[in-house]
């Protein structure tokens, strides 16, 4: 994939919402065995737009997260079209430490616009749930190897990929809000969003660029969603090489600190060299 790349920032947004997009149900049914789903946060509610369990990956305990937009529309109703409550993120948070205590690599695997932005997810401690996802990835001593799905928007794709190694499919998006909403703030005009795309550098290519990401994952022709069994092969080879190169991990939580804080200085060196 280079600059020249035909598909533009605007196309990719389109094929990264593209209804059929392959999400975490997809990838729990064509990549783990034994998969044994977790439910509720045990302290209020379970939400469906976030997906975690238990489940082998060629044989190899790991937990699995991600978010869930649905297949139909009853479904994605009840995900809020992948927009996680404080209940889907305490629910991570709980197989987090379950992860932890029996020293099992985690993967996620993030499609979401962001955070469910309702007042009563926010009553309820939306800003905190996130918070404290946030700061357990950043201690946790066992591997987090993270994969951007479809849309990752804001804090709430955030919330699950602090991983030690994060992946990109090639026509996901990443970024800190939606194109609509950066037009409107920047240019109080939500009709110039396929300008917004252009600007806000969100496309696998770009972000591989900057180092925010690790590695793009190659999808057929037409997107993923064209081809699943295709991209599902793709994805399967490339976690069983992030996991083995995870597991040379001396301390993978310090490693996770040490990559966040970095994030960008070789990107800024480079710019001021060329200055």
């Amino acid at each position: 994939m280079t600059r020249s790349d035909p598909v533009t920032p605007a196309q990719r947004v389109a094929l990264a919402r593209a209804p059929g997009r392959p999400g975490v149900a997809g990838a729990v049914k064509a990549l783990f065995t034994d998969f044994f789903e977790h439910r509720g946060d045990r302290l209020c509610a379970d939400d469906p737009a976030v997906l975690a369990g238990i489940g082998l990956f060629h044989g190899r305990p790991v937990t699995v997260l991600g978010t869930r937009k649905g297949a139909d529309l009853e479904q994605n109703l009840a995900c809020r079209f992948g927009m996680p409550t404080p209940e889907g993120y305490r629910k991570a948070l709980r197989a987090m430490d379950q992860a932890e205590k029996f020293g099992r690599p985690i993967l996620t695997f993030v499609d979401t616009p962001g955070a469910y932005p309702g007042l009563e997810a926010e009553a309820r401690g939306q800003g905190a749930a996130i918070a404290a996802c946030l700061a357990r990835m950043s201690t946790l001593a066992v591997p987090l190897i993270a994969v951007i799905l479809g849309e990752g928007g804001s804090g709430g794709a955030l919330a699950l990929a602090m991983g030690n190694r994060v992946l990109m499919a090639e026509n996901a998006v990443y970024s800190v809000l939606s194109p609509e909403g950066f037009a409107s703030i920047l240019w109080k005009d939500s009709s110039r969003a396929q300008e917004a795309c252009e600007v806000m550098k969100l496309t696998a290519a770009d972000l591989l660029d900057y180092q925010v990401i690790d590695r793009v994952l190659p999808e057929p022709a037409g997107g993923a969603q064209a081809d699943p069994i295709a991209f599902w092969r793709t994805l399967d080879q490339a976690l069983t090489e992030e996991l083995r190169g995870a597991a040379r991990l001396a301390d993978p939580a310090r490693h996770r600190q040490r990559r966040f804080r970095e994030m960008g200085n070789s990107w800024l060196n480079a710019g001021k060299e060329t200055r």
